[in-house]
């Protein structure tokens, strides 16, 4: 038995160290102020697409956070002014070559930023990290029709469905809506082609995928938020944030109905970030980073085993 040893190579995990280093150098040096929330939580997130770890602590139920999003939230609204995070993470049923139930997530939080002026941080953040040329940035519509010759925030389920089986992929299963199937031809056809040579930044998104971002009126509306390709690699994903407690409620409560329809577990909404919305959450963006495929890519690997010292399989 020789699973022991650790699956990355000690050169690596010098390199990820290294990285993380500079990390943390690149946001002292902007007066941004590093932060520790709690990895177990007495709320999980409502999203769909995530599941979450539950365990029993103190005879009461608590979830392990795939995101630390909501406690950095409340640090907002208690007036801490710029923050990150750099810590772990957990998300259920995420097994592969770039994917491991337990990550290491970078979440930092700028107030009086929106999205494009979060893209410029981020891009400059992989500029001095990476050492790569400025990006490139493309609205999800234009992504579509530019490649695949629909209008996504327009076309039907039908449409779409038509699009992704004249490709012949295994997508079975899948629910009558436009959104799996627009997420299928984004991460099947598309993600694998974006960030080639430099950054890609794919922003308004469809109004449906908005989850914790504002909505901007307009025909369409669409979901402030974006996601950073490098090397055909979603590397991260950020919101300009929404700040409004009501309709963050509403989306949460419309997120669990969703769930009982579909027999996904039952979670707890989380009340504290809503009274911390309702005492007012200043205007801000937030973008999540994932640390162990950034140390992927700066060390050239092809999973993240090469980069985690002792991944799922031998945890």
């Amino acid at each position: 038995m020789d699973d022991w040893r650790p699956a990355a190579s000690l050169e690596n995990l010098r390199r990820r160290a290294a990285l993380i280093a500079r990390i943390r150098l690149f946001f002292a040096a902007r007066g941004v102020l590093e932060v520790e929330t709690p990895l177990l939580a007495a709320a999980a997130v409502t999203d769909l697409h995530l599941a979450s770890f539950e365990l029993d602590a103190g005879g009461e139920r608590r979830y392990l956070q795939t995101s630390p999003e909501f406690a950095m939230k409340r640090l907002l609204a208690a007036g801490s002014g710029p923050i990150y995070q750099l810590g772990k993470a957990f998300r259920d049923g995420e097994v592969g070559r770039l994917h491991n139930p337990e990550f290491t997530l970078l979440e930092w939080y700028r107030p009086g930023f929106d999205h494009h002026a979060l893209m410029d941080e981020v891009d400059a953040f992989l500029g001095e990290i990476l050492g790569l040329p400025p990006a490139e940035r493309i609205p999800y519509g234009e992504l579509f029709e530019r490649h695949l010759g629909i209008d996504p925030h327009r076309a039907g389920a039908a449409e779409l469905r038509r699009c992704v089986r004249r490709r012949d992929l295994d997508v079975e299963g899948l629910a009558e809506e436009r959104d799996p199937w627009l997420d299928v031809l984004l991460s099947h056809v598309l993600e694998p082609r974006l960030g080639r040579g430099r950054p890609t930044f794919v922003y308004d998104y469809p109004a449906s995928q908005a989850a914790l971002a504002r909505l901007r009126d307009g025909d369409p509306p669409v979901a402030e938020r974006f996601e950073v390709y490098v090397e055909g690699i979603e590397l991260a994903n950020g919101y300009h944030e929404l700040v409004d407690a009501a309709e963050q409620r509403r989306r949460f409560a419309a997120d669990l109905a969703r769930r009982r329809e579909r027999g996904l577990p039952a979670v707890a909404m989380d009340e504290r970030l809503l009274a911390a919305l309702d005492h007012g959450l200043p205007p801000c963006a937030g973008v999540a980073l994932g640390v162990d495929r950034l140390a992927l890519l700066a060390t050239g690997g092809d999973a993240l085993a090469d980069v985690v010292a002792f991944p799922f399989d031998r945890a």
